[in-house]
């Protein structure tokens, strides 16, 4: 079910691959939003006020005024914001239920694999104090395994899907990332192809155009790799 927008959505960002998914959207689909920057470096995620909406202390989050019902609702979770914003715009989001279940198989995927063992990816490799030969071949293998399922369900096919979705739009921020991944293009080109065909889109680049207000250098700032790596349940 399409819907329109009077009032912006909140979106609640700060420019990591998970943000960019939310930005993505909500260019493409010609949605007002307002940006709220959450500065994860500085603790930002753990203040009251954000937690009311994010409980896992995670950016993205929204805040959509015109919720179900004309009620204000709040969303948490990469996915499930993507999710929530392609029903309720009946963009990027089949209605028809093998290919809204193909395109929830590759968000899920994204969500439970390439982002998680990339990040861990990016977290040993260049942000570990302590450089672990284990740790890095670990998930620097399976994010080249991760990638080559990618390359291979690109094969014959423009978009992940098949049309242009959100499970487009939850893959991209993290395949952007692959020279500090360690991984080479040249061995996935289905990848390298859809990766330059959807930033060659304006939204896209609009999207990816969002900055923070402030620069934050995390491979050198220690105070915010205390904040981000070596939090315990408060």
């Amino acid at each position: 079910m399409s819907a329109t927008q009077t009032k912006p959505i909140e979106l609640y960002f700060w420019p990591t691959p998970n943000g960019f998914k939310i930005s993505m959207f909500l260019e493409e689909a010609g949605v007002p939003y307002d940006v709220k920057f959450v500065n994860i470096g500085k603790g930002d995620q753990f203040k009251p006020e954000f937690l009311e909406i994010s409980p896992n202390n995670k950016m993205p989050a929204i805040v959509d005024p015109e919720g179900p019902g004309g009620q204000p609702i709040s969303v948490f979770e990469s996915g499930a914001i993507l999710l929530y914003l392609g029903r309720k715009f009946g963009k990027f989001y089949p209605t028809e239920e093998r290919k809204r279940v193909e395109v929830e198989e590759w968000v899920m995927w994204q969500m439970g694999g390439f982002g998680p063992m990339l990040g861990q990816n990016h977290h040993f490799a260049i942000y570990a104090p302590e450089k672990l030969p284990y740790a890095i071949k670990r998930y620097r293998d399976e994010t080249h395994r991760l990638y080559g399922v990618l390359n291979k369900r690109l094969e014959g096919r423009e978009f992940i899907c098949g049309d242009y979705s959100i499970a487009d739009m939850a893959s991209l921020g993290w395949a952007r990332g692959w020279e500090r991944q360690g991984m080479d293009l040249v061995e996935f080109p289905n990848v390298k192809r859809w990766m330059d065909g959807l930033m060659a889109r304006p939204a896209v680049q609009k999207a990816f155009e969002l900055k923070a207000p402030e620069t934050m250098n995390l491979a050198e700032d220690k105070d915010a790799q205390k904040m981000l790596f070596n939090q315990r349940a408060r």
